[in-house]
């Protein structure tokens, strides 16, 4: 008995595959096709597998694919990060990850460890592997930057270079109204504990607030350079012991966790004997002991955005207009980590 003639007529026709062609070659609907192929979890294991065989041999291309295989797009946009570790950047990962989704793109992550060596061979690499890039607390050059976005699409999160599109988050503000918090409470001797020299936004919030102690009347000492992690706080916690300062503004949460733990470690109180501030408002921040008092940011609005921005590079034809900047508001919340100077 010969064998029935193959239904997949775009392997033998020399015309592209149709999802029909795969549907009917694994015997589903097609229907089931697309579900197995966009939103695979939705689709029986074994249904799946049959789906996919069926399309590898026909040779099925999905029509979005298509479109980007002839545009020369890869439909995916890589997100840099400093470290992945630090909480901070979960918010903007699930920002920028649900935007590019909703988009029909493919979020490409990856950690620099806190290094531009990291970033710039990074860089170079996707330049043949995706469409666009967002990096977020570079620690590249603001020429290393330039020169990378005159190279292809690319947004930058805190980190404002000229003709580079940026989203920035306004903490210096919020550092101010963690100084006039502190100010209020009788605190006139405070210290910044300081985050990686090469941050921007450890530079942006330095410059701030001294003018804004200066105008205050208030002493502001800077610490530091700390690592930006949990770990540091222990070496901060203590320069902020001998600095003689009865309150600390620190660099973000991790390190301000840290230097609770080293204080109790101590046996300084806190806020009576010390206060601490800390930046970001990362998950754990409300229900470390003492909660603290940190600055608030829309950090997944801030993804949200960035891929905003990077995809009316990609293609103007979506309808948004190219922004070169935004600036996103901040807030100070406040904690039992700051109280009353003591007496």
């Amino acid at each position: 008995m010969s064998a029935p003639p193959s239904t997949g007529s775009g392997a033998h026709t020399g015309k592209p595959a149709t999802i029909h062609d795969v549907a009917a070659l694994s015997g589903v609907a097609a229907s089931t096709v697309s579900r197995a192929l966009s939103t695979p979890a939705r689709v029986n294991f074994r249904t799946r597998a049959r789906i996919e065989a069926a399309a590898a041999e026909l040779k099925y291309v999905p029509n979005a694919q298509a479109k980007a295989l002839s545009s020369g797009r890869t439909k995916a946009v890589a997100v840099l990060v400093a470290d992945i570790t630090n909480p901070f950047y979960f918010d903007i990962i699930r920002g920028t990850q649900l935007q590019l989704k909703a988009a029909g793109y493919t979020q490409l992550l990856v950690d620099t460890e806190e290094s531009d060596e990291v970033e710039v061979n990074t860089i170079e690499q996707l330049l043949q592997t995706a469409d666009g890039v967002i990096l977020t607390a570079s620690r590249l050059s603001d020429s290393a930057i330039a020169e990378a976005a005159a190279k292809m699409p690319l947004v930058t999160i805190n980190r404002d270079v000229p003709g580079v599109p940026t989203v920035l988050l306004d903490t210096p503000t919020a550092t101010n109204q963690a100084l006039d918090h502190l100010i209020s409470l009788g605190h006139s001797h405070i210290a910044y504990l300081g985050g990686p020299a090469s941050s921007s936004s450890n530079i942006r919030r330095w410059a701030a607030l001294s003018a804004a102690a200066e105008e205050r009347g208030v002493s502001v000492v800077n610490l530091g350079p700390f690592a930006p992690r949990t770990h540091s706080g222990a070496a901060a916690a203590d320069a902020l012991v001998h600095s003689g300062a009865t309150a600390g503004i620190a660099f973000n949460d991790l390190m301000a966790i840290g230097m609770l733990q080293r204080l109790a470690a101590r046996g300084v109180r806190v806020p009576a004997d010390i206060s601490i501030v800390g930046c970001d408002d990362i998950f754990g921040a409300d229900f470390c002991s003492p909660p603290l008092t940190t600055v608030t940011a829309p950090v997944e609005q801030a993804g949200r955005v960035a891929v905003t921005m990077l995809l009316s590079q990609i293609d103007p034809g979506l309808g948004s207009l190219p922004r070169n900047q935004s600036v996103l508001p901040t807030f100070l919340t406040i904690r039992d980590s700051t109280g009353p100077v003591a007496s």
